[in-house]
């Protein structure tokens, strides 16, 4: 993975690359290095780190942060297999304008992972070849992975619940 100083190396020449706004952050935690970035800019951050080594997209996963604005996370995991390396790439945006530009185009495996966060909670990704519902009905309302969904179902209605005349 790379190091404290090795993260902080990257988001520079994110900087320098795309602009002082393309990186919102890094952090690292527990050898694990994460970057925090402008969802505007992931196509081309994704890309310049796949020019670094970083090759293979090993997932996407969605988040809620709820109750911070912005409230919804996107995190895709970027594995270099020949330096044996993790890096990880974050970003956020508001419930009220969840878009995101859609990697799919330029990382084929995204495709699946980007339906089941739109599925699952709510956030559009722009550009993608067939986003539509993956888990749930197409009729659904609402998205159930997000924190303010809620729990314990949906009532059953037996015989003995019905209310007697």
């Amino acid at each position: 993975m790379p190091d404290a100083t090795g993260l902080e190396l990257i988001a520079q020449d994110l900087r320098t690359a795309h602009g002082d706004d393309a990186v919102i952050g890094t952090q690292y935690f527990r050898d694990k290095a994460a970057v925090e970035i402008a969802p505007p800019v992931v196509r081309e951050v994704l890309e310049f780190l796949r020019e670094r080594g970083f090759g293979f997209m090993a997932s996407v996963h969605g988040l809620d942060y709820f109750p911070e604005e912005p409230r919804l996370g996107v995190q895709y995991e970027l594995l270099d297999m020949s330096a044996v390396d993790r890096i990880t790439v974050r970003l956020r945006v508001p419930t009220d304008a969840p878009t995101v530009p859609s990697v799919t185009p330029d990382w084929p495996t995204a495709d699946h992972q980007e339906r089941e966060i739109y599925d699952m909670f709510g956030v559009i990704f722009e550009d993608h070849p067939d986003l539509r519902r993956i888990l749930m009905p197409e009729d659904y309302e609402g998205y159930p992975q997000r924190r303010d969904f809620p729990v314990g179902g949906e009532p059953v209605w037996f015989t003995h619940n019905e209310p007697s005349a």
